[in-house]
């Protein structure tokens, strides 16, 4: 059995968890939101206790496979409806600059144009400058794979280059720096 997919899901206060057996749908309302996930027409979905578990109709390699993958999707819904989540990215770069009008991010990143990024409603988007400080895009939403997915939309419009460390990078990642030609002396 799959060490993530047999773990039950335990439900925190305030959030419920329905499965429509026709739709093969499974919906979690929370605080924050609600959020829709469709499962595959093997699986099933038992609610109950305040626990969710997540059960594979059979020992196949596929069905070993999506059972993790769903029970963890719904983990993730779980989290997101009850406390939500939240992504940060860090732009460093002489003359790197970020505002915020709405839900369109506008970056300047030492091309020659302005990047404009429209970013869906579902997200809290801000962007922070500080006097002597790098500036911070902020990231907030209930969907993880959403949030993620913009997030690494904003990375790859300037990624960190390994000589001077320039580039878009997550809040506390690291990037391994190479020494350049001045060290082969």
């Amino acid at each position: 059995m799959s060490r993530i997919g047999k773990m039950p899901i335990t439900l925190p206060n305030g959030v419920t968890c329905t499965f429509e057996e026709a739709s093969r749908k499974v919906t979690v309302k929370g605080p924050k939101g609600q959020l829709h996930q469709t499962l595959n027409p093997n699986f099933k979905v038992k609610v109950e206790n305040g626990s969710v578990e997540v059960t594979r109709p059979s020992e196949e390699k596929p069905d070993r496979a999506l059972h993790g993958l769903y029970r963890a999707l719904i983990a993730n819904m779980v989290v997101g409806v009850s406390k939500g989540y939240k992504e940060e990215l860090e732009l460093i770069g002489v003359g790197y600059k970020a505002s915020a009008q709405s839900n369109v991010l506008e970056l300047s990143l030492g091309y020659s144009h302005s990047v404009f990024l429209a970013v869906p409603s579902e997200l809290k988007l801000q962007a922070a400058q500080e006097k002597g400080a790098n500036p911070i895009i902020t990231l907030e939403g209930i969907d993880k794979q959403l949030i993620g997915q913009i997030a690494a939309k904003i990375k790859s419009l300037r990624k960190v280059e390994p000589y001077k460390g320039k580039g878009i990078r997550y809040v506390g990642e690291y990037v391994r720096r190479k020494a350049g030609k001045a060290a082969a002396k």
